[in-house]
């Protein structure tokens, strides 16, 4: 049996923010917090999802725990692990979220046994570490099935779901209707979207907390050329030569300092881009519901003649085994992979399928930092989204983004002013047109990232983020 992992935090303080926010928020933010820690004393505010590496959900804990630490909160961060096939049937549920069929399997009671005896055999072990009174903060449909054990040791107990559909539809009832005799007992639901929040879902108890960024981590943090430069030069993700000197050494979230080592796996083919050509870039698991299939589609429609710019694409996911919660990430990349063979010649040498090393959290986040920053369009042709963090990722780098209008892209992108939205995701006339007018007008492109980078930062950073969970506890009198 697997056991539940504990995961190291760092303390941080809120007063990194204050050149970005100011003094008086940042004065705010201290008082809520204050009032917040003498809320909690004695008692634990706990966090459990399924993984600590790939995916927003992780990259959130891991900055926002630390701020929380720093506050002088004693939060805490588990991992419950699973079955392969526990992690088949959460990502078929995943699926059903978001409205999609996904590989089509079962959701009866042989998947709900599975899912059940999941729970269950984990209870017994956060029963020797949460307490009464303890807080806790189940995230997403992996941990669900948590709460009614929770409740019987008397912790106070919130579900967070980071992932939805706007519409109802017969997957998305299927979903919670498969989720919702687990959901019964929480004391608040938390959500991205209003939209989102299901009937089996009393609305009474739901609050909306947009996911945030962390301007301080190493995925977002400033970056000088010839980093950026060194960094992508190692990993085989542009061509050489790297500046004089190299510039390897990165410093880690806590203060030691930190060295790119991997390369990338790319498959290409012939040579790498060089460092003056254009690249349009998506970022993202490799997930069928991201839509690098489609990607690849727009750019073949784009590459029919001249481009302008003469660009490439790059299309960055984990390295399939490196992302423990997701089953079907090699299969997706296969497929990927395979549709990438059959391109024309004239562009598949434009297009190049990179899986990013994640042996090492902060190496892995350095590496997206710097092709982000390098890119020249940044494109997330999601099909569903629940938030869509690399859309965030990429506006804070002033990057222009164009964008499917799905899910929680619509809350970040203004249509024109900081980033293009594809009101289709299957239009792809629609993306080629979006690509073609950044590519072609770099004045508004450059106008549009600007505008990207300052509706982050006055929307969607980690302060922001924690004052609404201290507002959630305050409201549940915890």
């Amino acid at each position: 049996m697997s056991h539940l992992r504990g995961v190291e935090l760092e303390p941080l303080s809120l007063n990194l923010f204050e050149p970005l926010l100011g003094r008086d928020e940042i004065e705010r933010a201290a008082q809520v917090a204050a009032d917040l820690r003498k809320r909690l004393t004695g008692r634990v505010f706990w966090n459990v999802n399924t993984t600590a590496v790939g995916g927003g959900v992780a990259e959130m804990l891991q900055s926002l725990l630390r701020y929380a630490r720093g506050a002088g909160i004693d939060a805490r961060w588990l991992v419950m692990p699973g079955s392969p096939e526990f992690f088949h049937l959460t990502k078929r549920l995943h699926h059903a979220l978001h409205g999609s069929i996904g590989d089509g399997s079962a959701l009866g009671a042989e998947q709900r046994a599975l899912y059940e005896s999941t729970a269950a055999e984990f209870a017994r072990e956060f029963a020797a570490c949460v307490r009464p009174r303890d807080v806790v903060l189940l995230h997403d449909p992996q941990t669900a099935g948590l709460a009614s054990h929770l409740n019987r040791i008397g912790a106070t107990v919130v579900w967070r779901c980071h992932v939805g559909h706007d519409q109802p539809g017969p997957e998305v009832d299927r979903a919670w209707n498969f989720l919702a005799p687990y959901l019964e007992s929480v004391a608040a639901f938390v959500f991205s979207r209003s939209t989102y929040v299901p009937d089996v879902c009393d609305s009474g108890r739901a609050s909306i907390i947009q996911p945030s960024i962390d301007a301080f981590a190493a995925k977002n943090r400033e970056l000088d050329a010839a980093t950026v430069r060194t960094v992508l030069v190692h990993t085989g993700l542009v061509e050489g030569p790297p500046p004089d000197p190299p510039q390897h050494v990165f410093q880690r979230t806590d203060g030691t300092p930190g060295r790119i080592e991997r390369q990338a796996d790319v498959v290409r083919l012939g040579r790498a881009p060089a460092w003056e050509t254009p690249l349009v870039v998506q970022v993202s698991r490799w997930d069928l519901l991201k839509d690098m299939e489609g990607v690849m589609r727009g750019f073949a429609r784009l590459c029919d003649g001249r481009p302008p710019g003469d660009p490439h694409l790059v299309l960055a996911g984990p390295n399939v085994s490196g992302v423990s919660d997701d089953p079907e990430g090699g299969a997706v990349f296969d497929a990927v992979e395979a549709h990438w063979r059959e391109l024309p010649h004239a562009v598949r040498h434009r297009v190049h399928l990179a899986c990013l090393p994640t042996a090492d959290v902060e190496e892995n986040a350095i590496i997206v930092n710097a092709l982000q920053r390098h890119a020249t369009v940044i494109v997330q042709k999601s099909l569903h989204e629940g938030f869509g963090l690399t859309v965030t990722e990429a506006m804070w780098k002033g990057r222009p983004v164009l964008a499917s209008a799905v899910g929680g892209i619509q809350d970040q992108i203004e249509h024109g002013v900081s980033g293009l939205l594809v009101k289709d995701p299957a239009d792809l006339d629609a993306f080629v047109e979006g690509l073609r007018y950044l590519l072609e007008n770099p004045a508004a492109a450059e106008r549009i990232g600007a505008a990207a980078r300052e509706r982050v930062r006055v929307r969607f950073l980690g302060v922001r983020h924690l004052l609404e969970y201290a507002q959630l506890f305050q409201r549940l009198d915890v």
